[in-house]
């Protein structure tokens, strides 16, 4: 049982099962083409870090053009739109890789640990909505994938402590089984952890997340004008350097009063 959506439209299903779930499965977004072009890209960028075991990378659009044209794909655009409007930013782009043999994940919601989302308010508001491009192949259980809590993001308490120090199954896990090229797309307040991994290659996966204009981004400190230079300005846009309707801060008061 899966929330499937479709490229493209957010539709009036789409929005109950992702207020329900929390998680959408978009199958066929990338071409078998497009699936081999951003592998390789993702095994460049982690060849040239020389990672080891469990590792992410960040920014990798900035020297990938395959990874760079996954910012702003058709498939997941308008479904970004549809639930922050047209003022947001690619908080982060991170690509990680699964080795093989891969453990357990821990459990786990996404957020910053600077300043606990939950402190924020009840439910957690969608400030990391995170749309991750499955690489290699994820049809089967055990083959890297994602385990979500359906759900998990409206739950008023915490998945207790034992069992995430343990990294133990829960009852109501579902494992993501899903084929390479599928998107899986979730809010940052679902509990989730990755799944196994038992095969004898790598397992690679590109997130991407989106975030209200004011949220730091954590992938960089600054954008790399250069990039900016030649990217495309829906990609520019993403990037955050656009005008502020509300600067300075003071909006509406005249700028002279907001100066002093």
């Amino acid at each position: 049982m899966n929330a499937i959506s479709s490229p493209g439209e957010f539709t009036e299903l789409d929005r109950f099962m992702f207020e329900s779930w929390g998680y959408l499965v978009i199958p066929g977004v990338l071409t078998d083409a497009e699936i081999s072009e951003c592998l390789a890209a993702s095994i460049r960028l982690h060849e040239a870090a020389g990672t080891t075991g469990w590792a992410q990378i960040g920014r990798g659009f900035e020297t990938e053009p395959a990874l760079e044209r996954l910012i702003d794909h058709p498939a997941v655009l308008p479904k970004v739109r549809a639930l922050y409007g047209d003022r947001f930013i690619l908080q982060s782009a991170w690509c990680t890789k699964q080795p093989a043999l891969g453990g357990m994940g821990g459990w786990h919601q996404d957020g910053s640990g600077a300043y606990d989302f939950k402190k924020l308010g009840y439910p957690i508001p969608l400030l990391q909505l995170r749309a991750s491009f499955l690489l290699t192949d994820q049809s089967l259980p055990r083959t890297g994938n994602m385990e979500m809590i359906p759900g998990s993001h409206r739950s008023q308490v915490e998945l207790p402590g034992a069992i995430r120090a343990a990294k133990e199954d829960v009852p109501v896990g579902h494992v993501i089984c899903a084929p390479a090229g599928s998107v899986l797309f979730f809010h940052n307040a679902v509990w989730h952890r990755t799944f196994a991994h038992d095969g004898d290659y790598d397992r690679y996966t590109m997130h991407y997340i989106y975030s209200p204009p004011w949220v730091r981004c954590s992938d960089r400190f600054e954008n790399n004008p250069e990039f900016l230079d030649r990217t495309t300005p829906t990609r520019r846009y993403l990037m955050g350097p656009f005008a502020r309707p509300d600067a300075p801060f003071g909006a509406g008061y005249p700028v002279e009063f907001g100066e002093g």
